[in-house]
């Protein structure tokens, strides 16, 4: 007999948003669990949908009585509160729930930027060089222009735009203290890595899997800086979203592809080898590799990058959100 799945997932808030951009990436969050449920129902599962809802113990309350054999999580914490995916996942874990995708201690991690880094640094794993700085700490920048300033503990590419990347302190200063005002005290910095960029996505358990890789390609105006903004994701009428392709699988050679797979492989054994995340890379000047950001449950939406490159490996939607549901159960 087929386990019972749940899914669960935020219920979106779009009245929280500025824009309207921002009011449709808020609601894409519903596309993905349509599609995840209807493939798992394709497949013979009994399904049934949890949507959560702030505050935290809200959501602890309606997962304590839940009737299910599997957790299918598309939970990404609530709106303002990133941290709350992970003690969403992490309360799973103590009620001894079976579920999908990476512990909380993974996403935790992948949430935690300069944590991650470091800890790539130590396994000899290249990463751009960075500070953590915020408006009172802005004059203890000491790296090379440009550089990129990014929220300290965001995801989907929010926070990014054209003016993330800066060449000079007055500009670095008003991005740091844009970013600090609307995604907490503090800005990730890091040196800009202007070079080829890419992706992959890993799925596994005890022998982990690389998926192909995907390349993302420009073809912006010289003037625009070649980075995935919010834009690029979620704003059709913009010159990113039109600009900005997903390629995949990546026009590149047998040693530069072996290189991106197995070092990928390296960061996701760093998450715990469970379940399935994203590794993003870019080339420096020299073509050298270096791992930009490690994202422990990506979007798995059908016209989401880990979709694309399951596709390429041969499976079809229906088999790779399988695949997600095995993974979970060989954990257990």
């Amino acid at each position: 007999m087929r386990p019972r799945i749940a899914i669960i997932y935020n219920t979106p808030n779009p009245d929280l948003y500025r824009t309207n951009v921002e009011r449709k990436a808020s609601l894409a969050i519903l596309d993905g669990v349509d599609a995840a449920h209807q493939a798992l129902t394709e497949s013979g599962y009994h399904v049934a949908r949890l949507p959560l809802l702030p505050p935290l113990e809200s959501a602890r309350d309606s997962l304590k009585g839940l009737e299910a054999d599997l957790v299918f999580n598309l939970f990404e914490g609530f709106d303002g509160y990133p941290e709350t995916e992970a003690a969403v996942v992490n309360f799973l874990s103590e009620q001894g729930l079976t579920y999908t995708g990476c512990s909380g201690t993974a996403l935790s991690l992948g949430l935690d930027k300069t944590k991650a880094k470091a800890r790539l640094a130590a396994i000899g794993v290249d990463t751009p060089k960075y500070q953590l700085l915020g408006p009172k700490t802005i004059s203890l920048f000491h790296m090379n222009y440009p550089c990129i300033v990014k929220p300290y503990a965001e995801d989907g590419s929010n926070g990014i735009s054209e003016e993330s990347v800066v060449y000079d302190f007055a500009s670095l200063e008003k991005q740091v203290a844009e970013i600090s005002k609307h995604f907490g005290r503090r800005a990730l910095v890091e040196e800009f890595v202007d070079g080829r960029e890419f992706n992959i996505t890993v799925l596994g358990t005890s022998e982990p899997r690389a998926l192909p890789i995907s390349e993302i390609v420009y073809s912006l105006p010289s003037e625009m800086p070649r980075i995935l903004t919010f834009a690029a994701k979620w704003d059709p009428q913009s010159v990113y979203f039109e600009h900005t392709k997903a390629v995949c699988p990546a026009e590149i050679g047998t040693e530069l592809r072996e290189h991106i797979a197995q070092t990928a492989l390296l960061a996701f054994r760093l998450l715990g080898s469970h379940g399935y995340a994203r590794v993003d890379f870019r080339l420096d000047v020299k073509d050298q590799l270096k791992v930009i950001e490690v994202n422990p449950n990506p979007d798995i939406s059908p016209d989401a990058g880990a979709a694309l490159q399951a596709q390429a490996a041969g499976m079809t939607y229906n088999q790779f959100i399988e695949q997600i549901v095995q993974l979970a159960i060989e954990r257990t």
